[in-house]
């Protein structure tokens, strides 16, 4: 997925994700209410469909960055959290004989890897063309919560620490980088850079032109709304109000 990802590409992406998560969705019921007794098979089941589901909502995620300057960061992720499916699959599969020390510990660093790109992903997009204060704040956002996901994956991979002295380190940086995120997202969306276009009516936009605003507005730090009151300015011949 590079930056010029066409918009069909996109939505086959989409597609595939969302009949995947369907499928895996309708063999979970079909194991809840299957006759019979309860047993490993339909724990298994469950299992998958709670995995797939789980994936889903990241390549969604990783997939808000598409057509701005931040979809190598959004295509990082589509390949890592990979791993994650792929291991816990195994795992839930293999009857155990495949869960090795290096699988284990693969699916926890994976898992923590995709889970920190997704929320990058989703910030990028929220604050992309905001004020210079919410892109500092996002920066330190995500310094946060790439500081958590180095600390917790050496912890997987077996890293020896003081165990009070961790775990209070890894407490204050997680709440850091959960008000971070919180913050980040509340001013993206209803703070004074949030600028929304008045209700007055509607204007469709072409798809292809779409994507080019999009492209036009990441390239220059600019929301979409902001790129096009530019462009029917310098038609029109107006200044702002």
């Amino acid at each position: 997925m590079t930056r010029d990802t066409p918009a069909p590409l996109r939505r086959v992406i989409v597609n595939v994700t969302v009949a995947s998560f369907s499928l895996a969705a309708l063999l979970g019921v079909l194991a809840l209410l299957a006759g019979g007794e309860f047993g490993e098979t339909q724990v298994r089941v469950l299992l998958t469909t709670l995995v797939v589901g789980v994936v889903s909502v990241a390549v969604l995620c990783y997939l808000a960055t598409a057509g701005t300057a931040y979809q190598p960061v959004g295509a990082f992720g589509g390949l890592v959290v990979v791993v994650p499916l792929a291991t816990s699959l195994l795992m839930i599969w293999s009857d155990g004989e495949s869960s090795s020390e290096a699988v284990v510990e693969a699916f926890g660093v994976g898992t923590i890897l995709a889970a920190t790109l997704a929320q990058a992903c989703l910030l990028l997009v929220l604050a992309a063309g905001r004020g210079a204060g919410l892109r500092v704040l996002l920066a330190l956002t995500v310094l946060l919560a790439t500081l958590l996901a180095v600390i917790l994956s050496a912890l997987v991979l077996g890293m020896e620490a003081d165990d009070d002295v961790t775990a209070r380190l890894v407490g204050v940086v997680a709440i850091l980088d959960v008000l971070g995120t919180v913050v980040v997202a509340a001013l993206a969306k209803l703070g004074p850079d949030a600028r929304e276009a008045p209700v007055r009516g509607s204007v469709e936009v072409p798809a292809d032109l779409l994507d080019e605003v999009d492209r036009w507005a990441a390239e220059r730090g600019r929301t979409r709304q902001q790129v096009v009151e530019d462009a029917l300015r310098s038609l029109l011949g107006t200044s702002p109000s």
